[in-house]
């Protein structure tokens, strides 16, 4: 059975773009839909819709894979399954190690699209003595310090990094050190790697802070719309100027009456506190 430590993926000597890499994925996810129901060919319209991506995008990232599917016909869904698999290297047998069982790892260690897709969870790992050889999802939880011995029996290439981010580097150093050349980080904390060294990083805080943002901003436009005003701040100002106009007028009529009443007196000389109309 190959394993990751003697194949790798041909996806970088042929010059794919990452970008392009990161939507094979999609692109399988939907094909893999497509053959379960036995449909037989899918045109690049309807392909790109279950992908989510623009048809155009997936037609040239199609063709860094050298497939242009069949004019009125479309792509052949068997073939572009393998055509992908094999792109990236989900062909052969990837033997991956869990290290950190706690509840998100016990989670991984559970999750039936691993075998699916390629991926063989070789080994679940674990600093606390107390989880050493408890299964989980079927699999017995070996001890840390076995880490290295681990890697090198099974050829283990891919790590995958579930602990509390304060111990995350020490780990991630152990595995590099030890033959592991990719990781898959879950830790909420950034790893730092030598070159030749691949690292995928899955934060769940910061996705959920990103759609935090979203939510407040669509509340605050919604709010906008509720407290808007009844007439525009340009219309109010002229209304004001006209009201201040007319009290300037009245406050001028006023001077000038007290002008003219300035000589007549009340009977103990003063001026009379209300004078007629």
């Amino acid at each position: 059975m190959a394993t990751g430590r003697t194949h790798r993926p041909a996806t970088r000597s042929r010059g794919i773009p990452e970008a392009t890499v990161a939507r094979l994925p999609l692109y399988l996810r939907a094909l893999t839909a497509l053959s379960e129901r036995s449909v037989p060919t899918v045109s690049s319209e309807e392909l790109a819709a279950a992908a989510g991506v623009n048809s155009a995008k997936l037609r040239k990232d199609f063709s860094y894979l050298g497939s242009y599917g069949t004019r009125g016909v479309g792509y052949d869904v068997e073939y572009l399954v393998y055509q992908i698999s094999r792109e990236l290297g989900l062909t052969q047998d990837w033997p991956v190690v869990i290290v950190g069982i706690g509840n998100l790892g016990a989670a991984l260690a559970g999750y039936g699209g691993f075998a699916s897709r390629g991926f063989r969870v070789a080994a679940l790992i674990d600093a606390d003595p107390a989880m050493t050889g408890k299964p989980v999802a079927g699999i017995p939880v070996q001890h840390s310090d076995d880490l290295e011995k681990i890697i090198a029996e099974d050829g283990v290439s891919i790590g995958v990094i579930a602990t509390p981010a304060g111990v995350a580097q020490a780990v991630c150093d152990r595995l590099v050190a030890a033959g592991v050349t990719s990781i898959l980080n879950f830790a909420p904390t950034v790893l730092s790697v030598p070159d030749g060294v691949d690292v995928r990083k899955v934060d769940l805080s910061i996705e959920l802070q990103i759609l935090a943002f979203h939510e407040q901003r669509k509340a605050g436009e919604e709010l906008g719309e509720e407290t808007a005003p009844a007439a525009p701040p340009a219309a109010r100002t002229t209304s004001d100027s006209a009201r201040t106009g007319a009290d300037n007028g009245r406050a001028t009529a006023d001077s000038a009456r007290s002008a003219a009443d300035g000589g007549r007196k009340g009977p103990d000389g003063d001026a009379p506190a209300v004078m007629p109309a």
